[in-house]
């Protein structure tokens, strides 16, 4: 069994950066893509980017783009979330999911695994 843990969450005024982490237990055979999504509160649970097992492929929802980077580190098993510029509407739970296999899913039904969140509040 696959587990993920999110940290990094917390407050932050709008403008400011926050990164988040997601670390996965070391039963990761079959790991492939990883991504970020958000449910901001009173809504649905939204993708906001992906990245392939080698890093070198990743895809943003256009709300972040620009804004937000993935990136990942295979060797500590630990995917990432660097937020820039943020806005009050950013404020959501975030969480890291992962893929068993290497399709570019922008779905949750794409991905296998979750965590169990971590709350993000931009204060204006």
């Amino acid at each position: 069994q696959v587990q993920l843990l999110e940290s990094g969450g917390g407050l932050v005024q709008a403008g400011g950066s926050l990164r988040l982490s997601c670390t996965f237990s070391t039963r990761t055979y079959g790991i492939g893509t990883m991504a970020w999504f958000r449910q901001p509160p009173g809504k649905e649970r939204e993708f906001l980017t992906l990245i392939n097992y080698s890093g070198d492929s990743t895809y943003y929802a256009d709300s972040v783009e620009g804004r937000f980077t993935i990136s990942r580190d295979n060797a500590k098993n630990t995917i990432y979330l660097q937020m820039a510029s943020l806005k009050p509407e950013d404020t959501a739970v975030y969480y890291c999911a992962a893929a068993l296999g290497y399709g570019l899913g922008q779905t949750q039904s794409a991905y296998n695994y979750w965590g169990q969140g971590t709350q993000v509040t931009v204060s204006s």
